[in-house]
């Protein structure tokens, strides 16, 4: 049984395939009725309008409907594109167990538990007959596929075959007055329009379920007494066949299979059951562990089955339909029922060649499964799964070939899979000893190869080689050498398709394709919702594959298509041109004709053959939304520009290929504010001030053309829009256009205009206009602003442009293969391109809009109405001055020629220079790659926490850069700043990035930190080693020495950073003596400088003396003398406490400190980690933690992980090389 799909739902009564569409329609005991795509394995729809469970429900064969039963007692008839229910049948008075529709005529079949089944026309909407005459529940009821008949199957053990012949001739119109008449009588008298033919009496408890056989008159039926039965009907009696017994429980659904000799049952005993009608056995048992089945149905087209359980159904075949085939040149071997048979591709010639089982095995999944030819011995290996798996082995007799009667013994023998390695030589697999035999065509044994995995499957890879597949993987094994060639993590591999030079295979798996090279390395993964089936590779490279519905193409970079969609599944045999040769699964070889240009034409692109591309361009109909997105995405717009008639795309692709000249006549179609926009914002990309000024023009938009002006410095006719202003009264475009030309008279008029009287004062006075300001005053009156004192005032000036007019120089390059070969296609007319190209600007810039005015006329632009006060004497802008863009003026190279310039690539910036090499993340930081610089840094020293470090990254890539400004219209240039840069050295080779954080600064910092603590000032002494700390992973050095000494220095912070977080904790704890104590006493075991460790013990001597632990205050005074005080008061002091103490050898408090016993301290919670005590450290600073604390960040330095893994400290060249 091979499961196609399974659900998980509430229990599943009722189910239906449609005829078409792989759906199938499950009513549940929930009262919910599911539409699902079992090759999608999705959920399409739901309707729940039924109250209570769902027994019945059946599509119809051609009509977008289908009819549901429940416990409701109502027939509901929907329509599944509307997903609404149409109408609802009412009539009977209990439970409805099924329903169904006639194949041919307007008519539903229902049964009930009210004991009658009834007879509805769904057109006229009402019952046309009640069939009565069962005394218990009817548990089902259908028609028969082509006669006039109904079985129905009760609880009161009986089945019933009615003849509803009549009801048929009454709905067929009568053409005899006599029929008419006698039809009349009948429905005013009472007349019986379904009649019982037979009653099938056998079955010794009720019996659930009967059904017509598709062609032969034979009925089966299922029962309680766990028995299925076959009978035999003619025209005049029915009779009882045989009995199937097996079941253990209730059998609740049973059926004919519509292509081969079978009997389908199950039962709520949990099994599914498979049976030969000619031999009345049982073949197979499908079982499952909970779950009790109670509904079956078949495809009425396909090989398919469900059935519904109490947890969901399940969608399955009996057997494979996939015929067993092997090629071989110009040949190709297959199976088709009990013979292999031979079929030329280049004749289509397709003959019987041997037979090759013994007929009347009829058993399950036992046809071939595989083939192997061997050319030179014509010997052909038949792989099946008799036995578990095992082999035959024909030699195929010449002259056998077209005779195909000669029966041989073949040389059999058990193995998983079979393949031929060599000219005389196959491959068995024993699984069992996960082993490969090498046999001979004698069928012996000639050598035994262990195999590198537990392989459950082996394919040819090769002459002398085999790829083994397991759950997960697929490895190249060499027979003769016994090695491992290659390895490949795949999903379930089923089939191995070699490409005909053996460089690269396909690996098909239920839904992924994988193509990886004849090592096995990795080219692409493809990934399908449909499930695969077959593929071949064409003579091009292309992989050509079928999933269940689909022929479709996979390209060498992974790109795929759809080729053509497929009515029922095939099998790829071999491709050829434009022909597809497959079987289908009856076994019939056919040949499909495809159209390969869209992926020929991909491919073509993909191998830059251009020539190919441009052809195809010419010759072929390709076309399509979807094509022009995939140049798009490729990077070529240029060609999707030639496929495209529609102006707004057109416009679009032109932008991105940077096709100016396209982009403007697209622009001049459509006419759209915003397209003339996006074409300035290309053309000012481009430097082609020309255009931008005229699509400015044409959107009127005066503020960014007064602004184009200014920077191209076109004074004059910056004043011609000074004067448009005015004329359009547009008070803000008039002031700004002054400011830009720098006209202050014409300022001070519009500020004194619109009535800023004192703003227009103070504009004349600062700029000297003495006149103007006095007679301002003289209007202000006592109003007058004053100006401040002392300050020199600035004139506001506009500056002048480095570069006035004309277009940004452009490189010259010749036109590439696409713009010159492409210019007579697309748009159908050669003229128009050619005009757009090279035609002058003057023409084709002219625009009639207002009376006959040129478009640069400042009149145009002035609505209706509006004079201009005075009219220049040269006519307003005149376009005449425009240049042509130096783009329009490269010669065009006919396509012969085929020499083109190919433009300067951009160097490796300095930054990318710098990381390639490196593995210091201060080098990766001043590059500006944080990224990688933290990556580096977790890997090398297990930092996690990068909040402390952010400033110094930006300190890093700013300290290794510098900025020039050149010209004001240009951008800055960003220059890299190099480490021990030298005139000496050479301009090709790239010195490392000057670093602003050294080696000598962090020793100024000790020094700085040292001082603090001796001074106690503990919280400037921390901030200090705090920020050594958290520098040296960004410090570079040179020597090894260095890197010692870089080493040694995080060992002496770490120590201070402790002990100094431990003495600030103390004294911010007044109320507990005891910690107070403690504390101070794991100072003194911090790793300090000698002074600063004698200012510690005295402390602790102190603090431990006042709380009356004399003992343990004796013990730091020992100490303290020990280290010889230069300062007098501590040696004193530390005598005194001695003193008292070998008098009173007593601790009044108990503390958790041990001197003896050798610690270091827990750096999160200040405990002491005795020896032998297991502990974790930081990876950076080394302190070590108590268990609990791993994973946190570590409390000393702030920035790796407590127990995290890292390599080391990286902050030299010299470690790495």
């Amino acid at each position: 049984m091979l499961t196609k799909f399974e659900t998980k739902s509430n229990r599943v009564k009722g189910l239906s395939f449609h005829s078409k569409r792989p759906w199938i329609l499950a009513s549940l005991h929930s009262g919910v009725i599911q539409l699902w795509d079992y090759r999608m394995g999705t959920l399409i729809d739901r309707f729940d309008e039924h109250d209570g469970p769902v027994r019945g429900v059946h599509f119809h064969k051609s009509q977008p409907l289908f009819v549901s039963g429940g416990d409701d007692y109502k027939i509901k008839v929907w329509n599944y594109k509307t997903h609404r229910c149409l109408f609802t049948l009412l009539g009977h008075l209990d439970y409805i167990r099924t329903v169904q529709f006639h194949h041919e005529y307007p008519w539903i079949v229902s049964a009930s538990d009210d004991q009658t089944i009834r007879l509805w026309n769904w057109q006229s909407r009402t019952c046309i007959s009640v069939l009565t005459g069962h005394n218990h529940y009817v548990m089902c009821a259908s028609f028969h596929p082509k006669d006039d008949l109904v079985v129905s199957a009760s609880l009161d053990q009986t089945v019933r075959v009615w003849d509803i012949g009549a009801l048929r001739k009454k709905t067929v119109s009568p053409s005899d007055d006599i029929l008419r008449l006698s039809q009349m009588n009948t429905d005013l008298f009472g007349g019986v329009d379904a009649v019982v033919k037979y009653v099938l009496e056998g079955h010794d408890r009720g019996v659930n379920w009967a059904s017509f056989h598709p062609t032969l008159p034979l009925i089966v039926s299922g029962a309680d007494d766990r028995q299925v039965k076959l009978w035999r009907m003619n025209d005049t009696k029915a009779w009882e066949v045989d009995t199937l017994r097996g079941h253990m429980n209730n059998v609740s659904s049973v059926m004919f299979h519509a292509k081969q000799d079978l009997i389908i049952s199950n039962s709520e005993d949990k099994s599914i059951r498979v049976w030969d009608v000619t031999k009345r056995t049982g073949i197979q048992t499908f079982r499952r562990e909970h779950d009790r089945f109670w509904i079956l149905a078949a495809h009425p087209e396909m090989n398919l089955l469900a059935a519904g359980h109490d947890s969901g159904m399940i969608v399955f075949k009996l057997e494979r339909e996939r015929p067993a085939f092997a090629i071989s040149g110009d040949s190709l071997f297959y199976t088709k029922d009990r013979f292999l048979r031979f079929y030329e591709f280049s004749t289509q010639r397709d003959t019987q060649v041997i037979p090759i089982r013994r007929p009347g095995s009829i058993c399950l999944n036992q046809s071939p499964r595989s083939i192997s030819y061997s050319p030179t011995e014509n010997a052909v290996l038949i792989c099946s799964d008799l036995d578990n798996g095992s082999y035959e082995l024909y030699a195929i007799p010449k002259e056998s070939i077209g005779r195909g009667d000669s029966v041989q013994d073949a040389k059999k023998g058990v193995g998983g899979s079979a393949v031929f390695v060599a000219r005389n030589r196959f491959a068995v697999l024993d699984k069992s000893n996960n082993q490969v035999l090498v046999k001979n065509i004698k069928n012996e044994v000639v050598k035994k190869s262990v195999l590198p995995i537990a392989a459950d499957a082996i394919f040819y890879a090769g002459t002398g080689n085999l790829l083994c597949r397991a759950e997960d993987r697929v490895v190249l094994f060499d027979l003769q050498q016994r090695i491992v060639l290659g390895d490949l993590q795949t999903p379930f591999m089923k089939y191995v398709i070699w490409s005909n030079d053996m460089e690269t295979v396909a690996l098909l798996s239920k839904h992924v394709i994988i193509i990886a090279s004849k090592k096995l390395v990795h080219q692409c993964t493809l990934h399908e919702t449909i499930r695969v089936k077959s593929g071949a590779w064409d003579d091009n490279g292309v992989f050509i594959y079928t999933t269940l519905n689909h022929i479709k193409y996979c390209l060498p970079n992974g790109d795929s298509g759809i080729i053509r969609t497929l009515d029922v599944p095939i099998y790829i045999t071999k491709v050829s041109g434009n022909t597809i040769f497959c079987l289908d699964r009856d076994g019939k070889c056919r040949t499909i004709v495809i159209d390969a240009t869209e992926y020929i034409f991909k491919l073509s692109l993909l191998k830059k053959k251009f020539d190919h591309v441009m052809s195809m361009i010419k010759n072929s109909q390709l076309c399509g939304q979807a094509m022009i997105s995939y140049l798009q995405q490729k990077g070529f717009p240029e060609v999707a520009l030639h496929f495209v008639k529609d102006e707004r795309t057109r416009f679009n692709l032109a932008l991105e290929s940077g096709s100016i000249q396209i982009a403007v006549a697209s622009a001049t179609a459509l006419d759209e504010k915003d397209h003339w926009y996006k074409l300035g914002v290309e053309a000012l990309r481009q430097g082609n001030s020309g255009i931008v000024e005229y699509a400015y023009q044409r959107t009127k938009n005066f503020e960014r053309l007064s602004f184009l002006y200014l920077i191209t410095g076109n004074i004059d006719k910056l004043s011609k829009m000074l004067k448009i202003a005015e004329v359009k009264n547009d008070v803000m475009g008039q002031f700004h256009n002054a400011l830009y030309l720098g006209d202050v008279r014409e300022r001070v008029k519009i500020l004194e205009n619109v009535g800023h009287l004192p703003l227009a004062y103070i504009t004349a006075s600062v700029h000297g206009l003495h006149d103007v300001a006095e007679r301002l005053a003289a209007e202000l009156g006592d109003d007058v602003p004053v100006l401040p004192k002392g300050k020199v005032p600035s004139l506001l000036m506009p500056p002048s442009p480095v570069m006035c007019g004309g277009d940004w120089p452009l490189l010259r390059v010749m036109k590439g293969i696409f713009e010159g070969g492409l210019d007579t296609v697309g748009r159908g007319v050669a003229d128009e391109e050619d005009e757009a190209a090279d035609g002058d600007w003057g023409e084709e810039l002219e625009m009639v809009e207002v009376d006959g005015l040129r478009n640069g006329d400042t009149t145009v632009i002035l609505e209706d109405g509006e004079v201009a006060e005075e009219n220049e004497e040269d006519g307003g802008w005149d376009l005449e001055d425009l240049e042509l863009p130096p783009e329009a003026e490269t010669p065009k190279t006919s396509i012969s020629t085929r020499s083109f310039f190919v433009a300067p690539t951009p160097g490796m910036p300095v930054s990318q220079i710098w990381i390639q090499r490196s593995s210091l993340a201060a080098e990766h930081a001043a590059a500006g790659n944080f990224d990688t610089a933290m990556r580096l840094l977790s890997r090398q020293l297990g930092i996690k926490n990068f909040a402390p470090l952010k400033s110094m990254f930006l300190d890093l890539h700013a300290g290794s850069h510098s900025h020039l400004r050149a010209f004001s219209s240009a951008p800055v240039i960003t220059l890299a700043v190099e480490r021990g840069w030298s005139e000496s050295a050479s301009p090709n080779v790239r010195g490392p990035p000057a670093l602003i954080f050294n080696f000598s600064q962090l020793e100024e910092k000790l020094k700085a930190g040292y001082k603090a603590t001796t001074s106690g000032k503990f919280t400037e002494a921390l901030k200090l080693f705090l920020s050594i700390i958290h520098t040296i992973p960004l410090v570079v050095v040179e020597s090894k020495r260095e890197v010692d000494e870089v080493k040694e220095l995080i060992i002496i912070v770490k120590e201070y950073v402790l002990g100094l977080q431990m003495e600030l904790k103390r004294r911010e704890m007044k109320d507990n003596p005891t910690r107070q104590q403690e504390l101070a006493a794991y100072f003194t075991h911090c790793n300090l400088q000698l002074p600063h460790l004698r200012l510690a013990l005295q402390n602790a001597m102190t603090v431990c003396f006042k709380a009356k632990n004399l003992a343990t205050a004796g013990n730091f005074a020992r100490r303290l003398l020990e280290t010889n005080p230069v300062v007098e008061n501590q040696a004193k002091a530390a005598r005194q406490v001695l003193q008292a103490a070998e008098r009173n050898m007593t601790d009044a408090t108990k503390l958790n400190y041990d001197f003896r016993n050798p610690f270091v301290i827990c750096g999160a919670t200040y405990v002491p980690i005795y020896r032998g005590q297991k502990n974790v450290s930081c990876p950076y600073c080394s302190t070590h933690f108590v268990l609990s604390q791993e994973g946190q960040f570590c409390t000393v330095c702030d920035l790796a992980a407590v127990g995290a893994d890292a390599s080391g400290l990286v902050c030299s060249p010299s470690q790495v090389r």
